[in-house]
């Protein structure tokens, strides 16, 4: 699915693929990147007062992987400003399905709205792929959805804790969140050029050392009582990933599979939206993604953008 073009940056010195041959010398992901070591990440969580040792290398991530393109293009990060803007600029050049960004740290991580997310060296699963499906404007929240499913189903798989979610994009354990998904795509005018699909999950994330997020954030560790591979984690996330992105492209919605994991439905809520606060019930999520709230009056709105108390 990759497409054929010349390319003429590099994020850094790695050990790259052939889609990237270039002049690494002027590029704009490289200015991004500001890697300390690209190419091997290694994860202590000495920190945080749990022992566990994991490199974080193509090596380590493609062995035993059996996904056809989901992983198999792997560029590492001990330290970048944000996977997903490294992967929006190796997707305009062209970078093919699956190729996975991945990174020990964010400087400048994203959440929705542009809010920051936060993650200590090593504690957690920072990364982006990038995809070209053939998808309209009106399915791209179908990635979110699709996703989300393969981010639950990989925990559950991993740990047997149960995963549910919180419109729009939110990856809770118990009623805290411990990840989220940032989907951003390309247009040319109506046609999707690519999406970047970033993921964040805590895994092994001490929340009692941020507490401005004690309250609200959890960790696969702190739910586990124990720490978890963040390579296992991964490897079975892509996995599912692609299967979960085959459905997509042979038609089939994630709608109603990621409607059974959503948490909130039928209650009474207040969504902060830029427009102001919306308060009512929440009925449903549409095919779309928009929550649809009927207010007390009775009259319904839909709501595209917003976090719900």
């Amino acid at each position: 699915m990759g497409r054929e073009k010349r390319f003429s940056k590099l994020p850094l010195d790695l050990s790259v693929p052939t889609w990237m041959k270039g002049n690494p010398s002027d590029g704009e992901i490289a200015n991004l990147a500001r890697a300390r070591r690209p190419g091997v990440s290694s994860n202590t969580l000495a920190d945080t007062g749990r022992a566990i040792m994991e490199k974080l290398s193509p090596d380590t991530i493609r062995r035993g992987l059996t996904t056809r393109s989901m992983g198999q293009e792997v560029i590492c990060y001990d330290s970048v400003s944000s996977t997903n803007e490294v992967a929006k600029e190796l997707a305009r050049q062209g970078a093919p399905d699956g190729t996975l960004i991945i990174a020990d740290e964010q400087t400048a991580g994203k959440g929705r709205q542009g809010r920051s997310w936060f993650a200590p060296r090593g504690t957690s699963l920072l990364m982006s792929l990038i995809l070209h499906p053939s998808l309209t404007t009106s399915e791209i929240p179908r990635l979110t959805m699709a996703s989300s499913l393969a981010v639950a189903n990989a925990i559950e798989e991993v740990t047997g804790l149960p995963v549910q979610f919180k419109w729009p994009n939110d990856i809770l354990l118990g009623e805290k969140k411990t990840g989220g998904i940032l989907t951003e795509v390309g247009l040319s005018g109506d046609v999707l050029d690519y999406a970047v699909i970033g993921i964040g999950v805590n895994v092994n994330l001490d929340v009692s050392l941020i507490p401005e997020i004690a309250d609200v954030a959890t960790s696969i560790a702190e739910e586990l009582g124990r720490p978890a591979s963040r390579l296992e984690l991964l490897r079975i996330l892509l996995r599912l990933m692609e299967s979960e992105y085959d459905l997509l492209l042979r038609g089939e919605s994630p709608h109603e599979r990621w409607m059974t994991r959503l948490r909130l439905l039928g209650d009474k809520v207040q969504v902060t939206t830029p427009w102001g606060k919306e308060s009512g019930r929440a009925d449903t999520v549409d095919a779309d993604g928009a929550l649809v709230l009927r207010r007390p009056d009775g009259t319904i709105v839909r709501i595209t953008v917003g976090d719900v108390e």
